[in-house]
């Protein structure tokens, strides 16, 4: 046996979970249905997520609201980048009839940025919550927002409407932030958690990814920044 023989019969086997399944089956395709029929965005369809299969097939998706364009660039993201298209004022009543015909009893709602208006699409965060409670009375909600860069008016308009969990994504640590996500700002992320819990939010949340270079001290060291912001 030469080594390359070896090498091949010494690799390591990866986990059978690595390896996705094709999308499938009943639930998969009602709800594909549903999606294509209101014209809904999803951040499992616009972020290429790989997971995408496995949690259609079980009647799950996170919706997307405010278009499929977003104004940041971050390199971890499968979004589009760019100027996005008029503000659908409609989005909130549709997405709201889609959880209902779903019967999602939790519901996930995030966005893209819209840094170019003034109110970073707050409104119609805030009128897509109420539409889904309106319709949907019984379903919890979590909202996995952006920063709205740090704007306190647009944070309180989301405040005011008292979604179940409040989620933002610091997504590194501090040292790769900027690679990372060009346009934000670790501080800022933390001031918005922050701000968030001392304005009486119970629930607000946060992840970041692993394996982008940080080390096992920087992700300590967030972990406890996220704890002083009272996540």
């Amino acid at each position: 046996m030469n080594m390359s023989e070896e090498a091949i019969t010494n690799k390591i086997q990866k986990p059978k979970w690595l390896r996705v399944k094709l999308p499938v089956g009943k639930k998969y395709t009602e709800l594909r249905s549903v999606v294509d029929k209101y014209k809904l965005n999803t951040i499992c369809t616009s972020g290429s997520c790989p997971n995408m299969g496995e949690c259609w097939t079980e009647g799950t998706a996170t919706f997307m609201i405010l278009g499929n364009i977003c104004t940041r660039s971050c390199g971890f993201c499968g979004v589009k980048t760019g100027r996005p298209e008029t503000v659908d004022w409609e989005e909130p009543e549709k997405v709201a009839r889609s959880i209902q015909l779903m019967k999602i009893k939790h519901a996930v709602i995030t966005s893209v940025d819209r840094d170019y208006i003034k109110d970073g699409g707050s409104i119609i965060w805030a009128e897509t919550i109420n539409a889904i409670r309106r319709a949907n009375p019984t379903t919890t909600l979590e909202t996995l927002i952006p920063d709205f860069q740090g704007n306190k008016t647009n944070i309180d308009r989301l405040l005011a409407v008292a979604p179940e969990i409040i989620s933002h994504n610091l997504e590194t640590v501090r040292r790769l932030t900027r690679e990372v996500r060009i346009q934000a700002r670790y501080d800022r992320s933390l001031e918005v958690l922050k701000y968030m819990k001392d304005q009486g939010q119970r629930r607000t949340k946060s992840g970041i990814m692993l394996g982008l270079g940080e080390t096992e001290a920087e992700v300590i060291e967030t972990m406890q920044d996220l704890a002083n912001a009272n996540v």
